[in-house]
């Protein structure tokens, strides 16, 4: 499979271009190790958070049997995005009638896959706070990187190449399941180690060639990214390009967890009534994977203040697996050293959640977990009990609840808001200070704008524009 770093959907990439992938390959063969000749040998473990959704989790180890319904979810943690869209794919490969299998390529500590992966995630995560942080550095490297850089050809050259150091990794498994993938670099490994199944759930709305992984079928959200992949736009700007074969792109819609899809008309009409009656809005902020925007997060919470004294307004917290930015919002918020927190306590949490959406919710409460599947799902529970998503315009965009969209981070994260805001269910992104508190009040003061987003929620799912993640499993199923 060499050749994919060669050419890419008919396009030959240039001398330089491939030498510089195949030096890429070769300094990460040197840091990371060749594992090429190891067997590796797997077991199923349960995952108190996974079960519910029927999927266990392989490992290292022994004895890993695999059914005509085994789905694996092939993914990664680099951030919590990727994880959550992994989640909804399991939800709805369960509610089909199959079982996901979770497959997480950074989970894998000794094999050259996973030390590769490790190392990117680590230096993406560095990025994400260092943009928040420095302005300079923001506009001169990180978002012209999210934006630009990983948009053209010459970068999925070099992942291909790459890639071939990840394959031998799933080399033991059987390679006609279904595979899905909700990050590129699974898709890529997939292929090179030779499935023949393999779906590559693309997660953003900007087209970029990261996100190519030539074999595999690619689906994405939008018809917008759609018409951008198929004509491969502005990969590579010094020429015209091929574009993808008929087949390689298939729109599905949003990639959403059964659990919201089925529950969507009754959490709706939940949060209808609270703005009808004049009953507390509830807020839900969540911390991304690379623990960014602390300051932000300040300033909304200290925006809010008021109206939770009052009664008018509820704030749920999560700060995923960072200890440390609760420990900065107490320092920054004095008000949340009296806020109740749920602490590596998932079971509590998960029941508190699940009361919360047709009960009471008073205050300000906050989640933190170590584990990194509560950490990310605690989330999907909380939001069905809330009546707007405080979030970037990450993976979260895509989700039926109203939205607040503060501050990107990555360029690419640009257009989920953009689309969000056009089905009409979440706000334009807002820029920090002013305006992220100006439209806090509006969503307090102005009933009617949570109500329109709550019936365009509801005219968006009997179009179907959540089932992207029944699509997904489907397609991968049948190939």
């Amino acid at each position: 499979m060499e050749q994919q770093s060669k050419v890419i959907f008919g396009n030959e990439m240039s001398k330089k271009d491939v030498k510089k992938a195949e030096k890429t390959k070769s300094k990460f063969l040197k840091k990371y190790g060749d594992d090429s000749k190891k067997d590796y040998e797997f077991a199923l473990q349960e995952n108190a958070v996974l079960a519910p959704l029927g999927t266990k989790e392989l490992v290292f180890g022994q004895g890993a049997e695999f059914s005509d319904k085994t789905v694996f979810i092939g993914n990664i943690r680099m951030g919590f995005g990727h994880y959550r869209i992994s989640m909804a794919m399991a939800s709805c490969a369960r509610a089909l009638g199959y079982e996901p299998v979770w497959l997480d390529l950074n989970s894998f500590k000794g094999s050259t896959c996973t030390g590769i992966i490790s190392g990117q995630n680590e230096l993406y995560s560095m990025g994400s706070r260092l943009s928040q942080k420095s302005k300079l550095f923001n506009k001169l490297y990180w978002e012209p990187l999210n934006s630009e850089g990983f948009r053209k050809l010459s970068y999925n050259s070099a992942d291909q190449a790459s890639a071939e150091l990840m394959a031998n990794l799933l080399k033991s498994l059987p390679k006609d399941k279904p595979y899905v993938a909700t990050h590129v670099w699974p898709a890529q490994a997939a292929i090179h180690a030779g499935f023949t199944k393999v779906v590559n759930a693309i997660p953003d709305n900007w087209p970029m060639a990261l996100h190519l992984a030539e074999g595999a079928t690619h689906t994405i959200q939008t018809w917008s990214s759609y018409l951008g992949y198929k004509a491969l736009r502005g990969m590579d700007k010094k020429r015209s390009l091929k574009p993808m074969p008929a087949g390689d792109i298939v729109y599905t819609g949003h990639y959403v967890d059964h659990e919201l899809v089925t529950n969507l008309e009754s959490d709706t009409a939940y949060r209808m009534d609270r703005v009808k009656n004049g009953k507390a809005k509830r807020y839900l902020l969540t911390v991304g994977g690379a623990g960014a925007q602390q300051a932000l997060f300040a300033d909304i919470i200290k925006a809010l203040l008021p109206d939770i004294k009052t009664g008018k307004a509820t704030l749920f917290i999560n700060v995923g697996d960072h200890k440390n930015v609760w420990e900065s919002l107490k320092q920054a918020v004095p008000a949340l050293q009296n806020a109740k927190l749920f602490l590596n306590d998932y079971d509590a949490a998960k029941q508190y959640a699940e009361a919360a959406v047709t009960g009471e919710a008073k205050g300000i409460v906050g989640f933190c977990h170590d584990d990194i599947f509560a950490a990310v799902y605690i989330t999907n529970l909380l939001m069905r009990a809330s009546d707007v998503l405080v979030t970037k315009p990450s993976e979260l965009a895509f989700y039926p609840i109203p939205k607040l969209f503060i501050q990107h981070v990555g360029g690419h994260e640009v257009w989920g808001a953009i689309h969000s805001a056009e089905m009409g269910d979440g706000t334009y992104e807002v820029a920090p200070g002013r305006e992220t508190v100006d439209m806090i009040h509006l969503l307090q003061n102005e009933p009617e704008l949570l109500l329109r987003m709550n019936e365009c929620i509801l005219k968006n799912k009997e179009s179907g524009l959540y089932n992207g993640a029944y699509e997904v499993i489907k397609l991968a199923v049948a190939k």
